[in-house]
C-alpha cells in the first residue's frame, strides 16, 4: 500500500487549475453572459469559456452584478438556456463551494434509496472548516439539520461514522504525541486484528477525531504491530458501506489527489459514465488540487486525465470538463517536479513495503487421499459423470494435496487419474480442472506450450508468466518443460519469436533476475544510464532496461517510466516492459488488470481466466481479488457469475473464494 504525502508543506502552494482571472470586471461578464443568452438559441461557447475562465469568488460576483444590471437571477436563466449535463455543470460552477456540497449530500439522501458513495466521498475528503460551512449552507438552502437527515437515512456504524465526521472536529493542530500514536496503533490492533470480532467504536474514534500528521504514523506504526496495512485489516474487519467509507478516510489520510483520482477513473471506466460523480470531483477540487490529481491520475492509469474525459464525454459538456482539468500530462511525458517526487515517493514506499500475500485456496483439513481417490472414481464410473463431486473434491484441495490424490488413484486403483479425467469431462471445465491437478510447474509449462503451438503467438501469455514468476518458478517450469516436451524451454521460444521481443524473453527464461536486498548504488548508476537512453535510439534504451532501477530512474529524469514506454517503444516489447513496470509496482493489482482484461466486453479469454485463477490461487487471489473490487468497482466473484456458466463457473467461483 502506497502512502503518497501530498500534504506536507511542498503542497502549501496553489495547486488547482482554475484560479481568479485578471483584469476581471464583473460588470462587463454580466453583460457578456447576458449577450451569450438573448434572443433565440444561446452562445454556449461563450458561456463556457467566461465561467471556467472565472474562479468561484468572481463567479458570485458576477451574479450579484447581473442581478444589480438586468434585474435577473443569472443561475435561473442558465437554467432556462442549458439543458442536460451541460446545464448541470455550469450550474453548480456557479454555487459556492459550501452550497454545492450541501446539494449533493441533500441529492444523495432525498427520495427512495440512498447514494451512499456520495456520502462517502464529500464526508471523508472535507476539512473541518468545509464541513461546517456545508452543515450551515444545508440548513439555509433547505431549512433543515444535516446531521438529522443523514441519522434518518442511514444506519449501524455506518450512520455513525458518518455523525462523527459532520462534526468536523477532526484535530488541525499538527501536533503529534508520540506515545498516543504508539497507543492508538494498538488499540487499533487490539480491536480487530488481535480478538474474535472487532470493536467498531475504537476504528470510529480514532480514525473519525486524530489529525493528519498522527494518523499516517498510526497506520506506519500499526503495519509494525500487525505486519499487514490498516487497509486490509479494514478489509478483513469491516463490510458494506461501513467498510467502504473507513477505507475512504484512510485514503484521505494518506492522500486526498489519490482518493480522487481513483473516484474519477471508476466514474469513467467501462460502459457508460457517472457524471454526477465526475461533475462533483471536477467542481469540487479545480481550485484546490486539480494538478496533484491530474498526476495521481497518470501515475496510476495507463492515460492522462484530459485523454480520459475526452474519450469519455461529447460536446460543449466535455470541452468545460477540460477547460477545468487543464491540460493534457500525456503530451510531455514528463511529471511537473512535485509530482516526480510523489513517483519516487511511490516507489520508495512500494519497495519498503511489506505486502501479505493470501491465497484462496488452503490445504484441506482431515485430508485422506486414499478416500478422495475412492470418491472420484465412484464419480466416473458408471454411465454418467458426478461433476459436483469431482469439483468439490479438486477445487477445495491444496495442489501438493491433489498430487498425493493422483498418486492415490494409480496405487489402489491402477488407473491414471489425469487421463480418467480427461475422458469424463469436456471444454473449459476439463481444462480448468485438469490445469489444477497438474504441479505448478507442469501447469506453467503447458500454458508456455499452448501460447507458441499452432499458427499465431499469444505473446501477452508468454509476458505474463515469464514476467510474474520467480527464480524457483521458472527454473521448475523449464525442467517440466523440457521433460514434457523433450525441448528447452530458451529453444522454443527462441524459435517462435524474434527481435528484442525474443531477447527479453530469453532473458527472464534464464531465471537470473536478482531477488536479494537492492543495491542502492547500483540502481542509481542504472537509473542514470536508462534516463540517458531516453535521449538516445531506441535500441540502446531496450538493451539498458532490465535493470530493476524504476525508482532512481523517476529522480534522475524527472520522466515518468511507463509514459515513456508508451511513447519511446511499441508492440510486443512494449507490452512486455510496461507488463515488468507493472508487475513490480503491484502484482496482484497487475492480474487483478489482467482478469478484468479476460472478462471484459463481448466474449471471453478462457485461457487467461483460467491460467490466473489456478497459478494464484494457492499464492495471492485474496489479494488480486481486494484490487480488482478497488479499481473495477464490482468484484471478481461478479465478473465471474456473468461472465461464465454450469460446473465451469462453480469451479472458478470456489477459487475465488469469496464475494467481496
Amino acid at each position: 500500500m502506497f502512502e503518497i504525502d501530498l500534504n506536507c508543506s511542498l503542497f502549501q502552494v496553489f495547486r488547482g487549475t482554475i484560479a481568479d482571472a485578471s483584469d476581471f470586471d464583473p460588470t462587463a461578464d454580466a453583460e457578456a453572459l447576458y449577450n451569450a443568452m438573448k434572443g433565440i438559441g444561446s452562445d454556449k461557447e461563450a458561456i463556457l469559456d467566461l465561467v471556467t475562465s472565472r474562479s468561484n469568488a468572481q463567479r458570485q460576483e458576477v451574479i450579484a452584478a447581473y442581478k444589480s444590471n438586468f434585474g435577473q437571477d443569472l443561475i435561473d436563466d442558465l437554467k432556462y438556456e442549458l439543458t442536460g449535463k451541460f446545464e448541470r455543470l455550469i450550474v453548480s460552477l456557479m454555487r459556492t463551494p459550501a452550497y454545492h456540497d450541501a446539494k449533493e449530500i441533500h441529492d444523495a439522501i432525498k427520495g427512495t434509496g440512498t447514494n451512499e458513495r456520495c456520502l462517502i466521498e464529500v464526508l471523508a475528503s472535507r476539512n473541518n472548516k468545509q464541513i461546517h460551512d456545508m452543515v450551515a449552507a444545508y440548513k439555509d438552502a433547505y431549512g433543515r439539520d444535516l446531521e438529522e437527515d443523514v441519522i434518518a437515512d442511514t444506519s449501524g456504524h455506518f450512520k455513525k461514522m458518518l455523525v462523527v465526521l459532520l462534526q468536523g472536529t477532526r484535530d488541525e493542530s499538527g501536533v503529534v504525541d508520540a506515545d498516543l500514536v504508539q497507543q492508538d496503533a494498538q488499540d487499533l490492533y487490539a480491536a480487530g486484528e488481535e480478538q474474535w470480532g472487532t470493536d467498531e467504536a475504537k476504528f470510529i474514534m480514532i480514525l473519525g477525531n486524530r489529525s493528519v500528521t498522527h494518523l499516517r504514523m498510526v497506520f506506519d506504526e500499526y503495519e509494525k504491530i500487525a505486519e499487514m496495512s490498516i487497509e486490509d485489516s479494514i478489509k478483513n474487519e469491516l463490510s458494506g458501506d461501513f467498510e467502504r467509507l473507513m477505507l475512504a478516510v484512510v485514503q484521505c489520510i494518506r492522500s486526498i489527489p489519490m482518493f480522487f483520482a481513483k473516484r474519477l477513473y471508476k466514474s469513467m471506466k467501462g460502459l457508460g459514465t457517472a457524471d454526477n460523480t465526475l461533475i462533483r470531483i471536477m467542481i469540487s477540487r479545480s481550485e484546490i488540487d486539480m494538478l496533484d490529481i491530474r498526476e495521481c491520475f497518470r501515475l496510476r492509469y495507463e492515460k492522462s486525465l484530459y485523454n480520459m474525459i475526452k474519450d469519455d464525454t461529447s460536446g460543449d459538456y466535455k470541452r468545460t470538463l477540460l477547460n477545468l482539468c487543464g491540460g493534457d500530462d500525456d503530451l510531455a511525458g514528463e511529471f511537473f517536479p512535485e509530482a516526480a517526487q510523489i513517483a519516487y515517493k511511490m516507489w520508495e514506499l512500494s519497495a519498503m513495503t511489506r505486502v501479505q500475500l493470501r491465497p484462496t485456496v488452503r490445504p484441506a483439513s482431515n485430508f485422506d487421499p486414499a478416500a478422495d481417490a475412492q470418491a472420484l472414481r465412484k464419480a466416473m464410473k458408471g454411465f454418467g459423470t458426478d461433476e459436483d463431486a469431482i469439483i468439490d473434491i479438486v477445487a477445495r484441495r491444496s495442489n501438493a494435496q491433489r498430487q498425493e490424490i493422483r498418486q492415490a488413484f494409480k496405487s489402489l486403483l491402477g488407473r491414471d487419474l489425469m487421463k480418467d479425467l480427461k475422458s469424463e469431462l469436456s471444454k473449459n471445465l476439463e481444462r480448468l480442472i485438469i490445469g489444477l491437478m497438474l504441479t505448478p510447474a507442469e501447469f506453467d509449462a503447458k500454458m508456455m506450450r499452448k501460447a507458441m503451438e499452432g499458427a499465431g503467438t499469444d505473446e501477452h501469455a508468454l509476458i505474463e508468466i515469464l514476467v510474474t514468476r520467480s527464480n524457483q518458478e521458472i527454473h521448475a517450469m523449464n525442467a517440466a518443460y523440457q521433460d514434457a516436451y523433450k525441448k528447452s524451454l530458451e529453444d522454443a521460444v527462441q524459435s517462435d519469436t524474434s527481435g528484442h521481443f525474443c531477447r527479453i524473453l530469453v532473458s527472464l527464461v534464464q531465471g537470473a533476475r536478482e531477488e536479494g536486498p537492492a543495491d542502492v548504488e547500483r540502481a542509481n548508476a542504472d537509473a542514470q544510464e536508462l534516463a540517458d537512453a531516453c535521449n538516445a535510439d531506441s535500441d540502446d534504451m531496450v538493451m539498458k532496461f532490465m535493470s530493476k532501477v524504476f525508482q532512481e530512474f523517476v529522480k534522475c529524469s524527472n520522466k515518468d517510466i511507463e509514459q515513456i514506454i508508451k511513447k519511446e517503444m511499441s508492440g510486443d516489447v512494449k507490452n512486455a516492459f510496461y507488463a515488468i513496470v507493472c508487475s513490480v509496482k503491484n502484482q496482484p493489482s497487475y492480474f487483478a488488470d489482467r482478469l478484468y482484461k479476460a472478462m471484459k466486453g463481448l466474449g471471453t479469454d478462457d485461457r487467461a481466466l483460467i491460467r490466473i485463477m489456478v497459478s494464484r490461487s494457492e499464492i495471492d487471489l485474496f489479494n488480486i481479488r481486494k484490487e480488482f473490487k478497488e479499481t473495477h468497482d464490482d468484484s471478481l466473484h461478479e465478473f465471474i457469475q456473468g461472465d461464465t456458466s454450469g460446473d465451469y463457473r462453480k469451479t472458478l467461483l470456489i477459487l475465488c473464494g469469496g464475494e467481496d
